[in-house]
């Protein structure tokens, strides 16, 4: 095949590539903008594999055949609930996939005539360095979302000057490849050092800053993908990693902002590492008023505007469906219906939206925080399911706490507010939640499932 058709692969790719992200930034159009996606890449892996005479036409359609039998079984299986540990585990083998090419192709070299170039070194030793960070700190991430690791910050002195001297191990390490292009031990040092280092720096980080963490990683698995296609010469690899790269940035800053913190503070503030002991007792004791599905169903009864606020709670107990039918039934009563969605509700970008949508929800009734808020005044029930510090009016308190600063649904704002909720036990945050106890608040305790199906019933029944 010509480098020019094979340019022109590459090319309608790379444009399958942006019109695939311009398609995923909204849901009516997100499964046409996957299939361009998928599409794009298609073409590019074919163009590459034919152009380099790596393999047999017999063998790619062989390919083909079991990715397309893994993508099925995991569609198939994969619960929305482990969606997160599943995009974890996407940016890990992405960077992991880095590290083995970049390997590789330094070992190549070695065994041709003349030295590669600087451009070559340097960028075997950029996609070693952040694709062995982002296998090992999406593994980490993983573990946590997972619960085999425990959502809470692992923090022990002098962790941040150990991150700093691996940092440094990693910088000396890429210079000694781009000295000494034929030794592999400076290489694999540095990947050593990387994976470590990539550990180290998602320990610390609690639950509540999972969204941020899961969309970094996203972001450096595109950046190990634009450096190992400088390290092969390939257009299209630099293209489409670049592509992820700078969308995972932009993402990431956008879930800083919606928690009014930086990036760096993420990775140092350890959110959700201590639980200040009895100051839930001394914020509840005497002011909690707990409720029933028959006493919501009469608030329902007279009301005019609700809105349903999900959470990871929703998440955990597969609840969207069962509250698509509540939202149903109420409209059928001539009752407005939205959901409020918080940008870092759940443990991944749009998770919130994701359940929804699985559950069919129509994409107009879904409404973000900008515009959800200056409506909560004029609502009747603020239904809460599950979401914990994304309502925490303590946000609004500068006093230098976890989520001080973090904008939040101004929920309290509403005529009634109904939480469901197992217990009054904190967020990720690891601090009380004032709410709970506020004079317009009933709290519903129970699975959301289980609450919301006999909300059901006792709406049929009133």
């Amino acid at each position: 095949m010509s480098a020019t058709l094979i340019n022109l692969a590459y090319l309608l790719a790379s444009i399958l590539f942006i019109f695939g992200l311009k398609g995923l930034t909204h849901p009516r159009t997100a499964v046409r903008g996957n299939m361009y996606g998928a599409l794009a890449m298609l073409i590019a892996v074919v163009a590459t594999l034919v152009d380099q005479q790596i393999i047999s036409f017999e063998m790619i359609f062989a390919g083909l055949l079991v990715g397309a039998l893994i993508g099925v079984l995991l569609a198939a299986k994969i619960e929305m609930t482990a969606m997160p540990q599943l995009v974890a585990v996407f940016n890990g083998f992405g960077g992991g996939a880095s590290v083995l090419v970049a390997a590789a192709a330094l070992l190549e070299s070695q065994l041709r005539p003349g030295a590669p170039s600087s451009t070559f070194t340097l960028s075997t030793g950029i996609s070693a360095l952040i694709g062995a960070v982002t296998f090992f700190g999406s593994l980490v991430a993983f573990g946590k979302l997972q619960e085999l690791l425990s959502g809470r910050p692992l923090l022990f002195p002098g962790q941040q000057v150990i991150n700093v001297l691996l940092g440094l191990v990693c910088l000396a390490a890429i210079g000694w490849i781009a000295a000494d292009p034929g030794s592999m031990q400076p290489y694999w040092i540095l990947v050593a050092a990387a994976s470590l280092l990539g550990i180290l720096i998602v320990i610390p980080i609690g639950g509540a800053d999972m969204p941020v963490v899961i969309a970094l990683l996203n972001s450096c698995s595109g950046l190990a993908a634009a450096a190992t296609g400088f390290v092969l010469q390939n257009n299209i690899l630099i293209i489409a990693g670049s592509l992820v790269g700078a969308s995972g940035l932009i993402l990431t800053q956008i879930m800083c902002k919606a928690m009014n913190r930086s990036i760096v503070s993420v990775f140092a503030g350890a959110v959700g590492g201590e639980v200040a002991v009895g100051a839930g007792e001394e914020i509840y004791e005497g002011k909690v008023k707990s409720t029933s599905a028959d006493e919501v169903a009469m608030l329902f009864d007279t009301a005019r505007r609700v809105v349903v606020v999900p959470g990871y709670g929703m998440a955990v107990a597969q609840a969207q469906h069962a509250v698509r039918d509540m939202a149903q039934l109420l409209q059928a009563r001539g009752i407005e219906v939205e959901y409020a969605i918080h940008p870092v509700a759940g443990r991944m970008p749009g998770h919130m939206n994701v359940l929804l949508a699985e559950a069919e929800v129509p994409y107009d009734q879904l409404k973000e925080m900008d515009h959800a808020n200056p409506a909560f005044e004029q609502t009747d029930v603020v239904l809460v399911i599950g979401a914990n510090d994304v309502v925490n009016p303590l946000a609004r308190v500068d006093d230098g706490g976890p989520i001080s600063g973090m904008p939040i649904l101004d929920v309290d704002k509403a005529r009634t507010v109904v939480v469901i909720k197992r217990s009054l036990s904190p967020g990720f945050a690891g601090i009380a939640n004032p709410l709970f106890a506020a004079d317009n608040t009933l709290m519903y305790f129970g699975s959301a499932k289980e609450a919301i199906l006999d909300l059901v019933t006792a709406i049929k029944e009133t």
